[in-house]
This record gives structure tokens, sequence and C-alpha cells, in this order.
């Protein structure tokens, strides 16, 4: 069995200074507040932090930054950060001011990472994510993918038990 992860940004178009929900959404008869609302009740359930927003920022250097954090030996407190930053606060993770202050917090240096990601270092590690994403039909975040099946977006209790039981896996004792 194989359980992947993985995130990007599925709207690479955004621009820095963002973009709304309501225009991301425009056109596809959405009810975005229930929809937000029905995320922040899950993510209360599972004790995480989340606000409801009304923008979306492109994730590009927030991911890059991740990938030389995860190398440094500081990936989970690097993407714990970025989801408060982005989840809870509500921060424009695309801005390379909110990007320093993320990486001082998780133990980088804040100059070293800030050129990582002007320089690109990371660029096409992120690429080859993007791509391995769309060639598994990853359309939005979080996707859970076990064996050739998935459950997207924050779904109801036990429906990530039920694709990891579909995968094979079986309960702990």
């Amino acid at each position: 069995m194989s359980l992947q992860w993985t995130a990007f940004p599925l709207h690479p178009e955004t621009p820095e200074e963002g973009r709304s929900l309501a225009s991301l959404f425009a056109g596809r008869h959405l009810d975005l507040p229930a929809m937000l609302a029905h995320l922040q009740g899950t993510a209360a359930a599972l004790g995480l932090p989340f606000t409801a927003r009304t923008m979306t920022y492109n994730s590009r250097r927030a991911q890059e930054l991740a990938k030389y954090a995860e190398a440094q030996g500081r990936g989970p407190i690097f993407h714990r950060l970025v989801f408060e930053a982005y989840f809870a606060r509500g921060e424009n993770i695309a801005r390379h001011e909110v990007l320093r202050e993320i990486a001082g917090a998780a133990g980088l240096d804040p100059p070293a990472a800030e050129e990582v990601v002007r320089q690109g270092r990371y660029k096409g590690a992120v690429d080859r994510d993007w791509q391995r994403c769309r060639a598994m039909g990853i359309t939005a975040v979080p996707t859970f993918h076990m064996n050739g099946r998935q459950v997207v977006g924050a779904p109801p209790p036990g429906a990530i038990e039920a694709l990891a039981r579909a995968a094979g896996a079986a309960p702990r004792a």
C-alpha cells in the first residue's frame, strides 16, 4: 500500500497579491460560506487552527522554501508554521517578508532562506511534485491517495479510514 502526500498551488496563475475566493469560485454555483464553515468545523474537530478567510494566495514560494527547510531538517516545523500563517491567520505566503518571518521562526537563517527562493534552488523539485500530482489526477488540496483511490478535501469522519481499508490496510490491534 502506498500513501502519498504532496501539495501544490492549484491555481499557479494567482498573482502575488492574491485573489479573492469569491473570484476564484465564481460561476461554479458553490456555497462558499457553507464550504468555509465545513472546513472550519472539520479543523476545530481536529484541533487545528483555521479562520474563514476571503483570499487565496500563491503557495509556490512557500513550497520551494519548504523543500529547503526539509533539506535542513526543519521541514515539520516549517510546514506547521506555514499552515498556521495561511489557514489560521490568513497571511499572504507569497510575500517574501512573510516567508522570511516563518523561516526564522522555523529555525532557518532568514537571509539564506530568502536567497534560496530568489535563486529558485528548489524550483525543479517543486515542478516535479506538480507533474506527479497532475499525473495522479489531483485537483484539490488536501487529497489522500492510496493505491489509485482518492479522498479529496475535508472528508467526513471515517472516509480516510475507509480509503485505507479499501487499499488493504488492517486496523492495529
